[in-house]
């Protein structure tokens, strides 16, 4: 019997580097939200305790690297689980997009070897499992709308966000991938005051403002997605911004109809694009 995950991507609707930490990473404060775009995860039992995963289309990466194959691996060490699996991802989120396409098909894998190999484990405990994957794999264990710090595995869970039933939201990546290395260079940290205000400024029944600080040094580095927010905002967004380190950038608009227009205007000029919405909890 084959069992069927859906991974949904995220989006973050704010975005600021607190500070960095003696371990070389930086403390984030986050506003993560789950969006009705993703890839499909498939499994069935293996009689032995083999791992296999296959794909849709060949990837330029060695299986052994994919998160998938490690939260399989991971999920099996640590709990002693005899079975194995077949893995079949269907992959249709672009790589290198700030959309956290790869943290999600991690996630999903959790949920999904969780349930097939029987260990009733609690979203907490898979969450705890997560944080050894990435930094974005905790929140997409349940998704919805999360405040998170740290890394990003201080997950605080918020009410959603309650837009006017008729707003799109566009997502599109352009033609380039942004190195982690090159977001970070030439940020410098904020510290807590922004955050902390836009934290205790959060309503739900409002649109918050939207900031992401890595646009600072990426904008100026990769000229196709400053051009791309340029040109949502030209097409009608009510706001825009870059999501993650980048690529990727979304929009919102009053109705699906506008955000079809805008998505018809790219043409070429993204290499993946979506209109969608957002997603609640899993």
């Amino acid at each position: 019997m084959i069992e069927k995950e859906y991974a949904p991507a995220k989006i973050n609707l704010f975005l600021d580097i607190l500070r960095k930490r003696p371990d070389g990473y930086h403390d984030l404060g986050t506003a993560f939200q789950t969006v009705d775009a993703g890839d499909t995860l498939e499994a069935s039992l293996r009689k032995d305790s083999e791992i296999t995963l296959s794909y849709n289309a060949k990837q330029d990466y060695p299986i052994e690297s994919d998160l998938v194959y490690k939260a399989a691996h991971l999920l099996q060490s640590t709990y002693k689980v005899s079975m194995g699996v077949d893995l079949y991802l269907s992959k249709i989120m672009p790589i290198g997009a700030g959309l956290g396409g790869g943290s999600a098909d991690a996630a999903a894998a959790l949920r999904l070897l969780n349930r097939l190999w029987g260990l009733s484990l609690s979203s907490k405990e898979l969450e705890l499992l997560a944080v050894r994957l990435g930094a974005d794999v905790p929140f997409l264990i349940d998704g919805g709308l999360s405040f998170a710090e740290g890394i990003g595995e201080k997950l605080t869970p918020m009410p959603p966000l309650l837009l006017p039933e008729s707003m799109a939201l566009l997502i599109a990546t352009p033609q380039c991938a942004v190195p982690t290395k090159a977001a970070y260079a030439g940020v410098k940290p904020s510290g807590d005051d922004r955050w902390d205000e836009w934290k205790s400024k959060y309503d739900s029944s409002v649109m918050p403002e939207l900031f992401n600080k890595f646009e600072e040094s990426v904008l100026p580095q990769f000229p196709l997605i400053a051009e791309m927010k340029k040109d949502f905002l030209s097409y009608g967004a009510i706001a825009s911004l870059m999501s993650g380190s980048g690529a990727s950038v979304f929009g919102f608009f009053e109705n699906r109809r506008e955000a079809d227009l805008a998505l018809s205007k790219l043409g070429n000029r993204a290499r993946w694009a979506t209109v969608t919405t957002f997603l609640k909890k899993m």
